[in-house]
């Protein structure tokens, strides 16, 4: 049996009206989404924008700042010969002769000692006679590291002049500007003489049974 192909109606203007209404909102709603996720997208670009400023203001920033601790740190390192020779020199023989020590000879200035042109240590005060050597070492605060560089630094000028034939007696002593009690306690138990300050100079800060060691 041949089937029958119903015919629709013609639409009534009315039903077109309302298929444009629709499409056109359709079409208003898309376009304001697309303006919102525009407006969003431009919105966000700016704010990328300022902190890609942000970052490079900081970073420019930073660099400033570790470019100027360089540049403190190098004048703090460069004030250390100060210290030694306007705080530490100043009285120092005199200290010593109160223990025994009478130094005929003192090198504010530092002594490199070097070998094959090369520095193997610095020492920042040398106290010098024909029997003993003493080398200072000063810092304006002294941590533990100091005093076991410290140590090392001696073992250094003692291999140093016993190879040129020198077999003086060496001891050492460490100076500060700040010391702690657990490093001052550290530096004498590894037999250094330990110099405080004291107003505007500094004193042999030593305790009684106090034995130096000799290198």
């Amino acid at each position: 049996m041949a089937s029958t192909a119903i015919e629709r109606p013609p639409a009534t203007p009315e039903e077109i009206w309302t298929i444009l209404r629709e499409t056109t909102e359709i079409q208003k709603r898309t376009s304001e989404e697309a303006d919102l996720r525009h407006k969003e997208f431009e919105q966000r670009s700016r704010e990328f924008e300022q902190h890609s400023k942000e970052f490079d203001r900081r970073l420019k920033e930073t660099e400033r700042l570790i470019k100027e601790n360089g540049r403190q740190m190098g004048e703090l390192h460069n004030s250390f010969g100060e210290i030694a020779e306007h705080l530490v020199c100043p009285g120092i023989v005199s200290r010593f002769a109160e223990t025994g020590f009478h130094f005929e000879e003192i090198s504010p200035g530092g002594l490199k000692l070097k070998e094959d042109g090369i520095i193997k240590a610095e020492i920042d005060i040398l106290l010098e006679n024909e029997t003993t050597v003493m080398a200072v070492e000063v810092k304006s605060k002294v941590l533990e590291k100091d005093i076991g560089k410290h140590l090392i630094r001696l073992e250094t000028l003692r291999d140093f002049r016993h190879r040129r034939g020198d077999k003086r007696r060496i001891y050492g002593a460490i100076a500060g500007a700040v010391f702690a009690s657990a490093q001052r306690k550290a530096a004498l138990d590894a037999g250094l003489y330990v110099i405080v300050q004291s107003g505007d100079t500094m004193r042999l800060d030593i305790p009684d049974g106090f034995e130096p060691r000799e290198w």
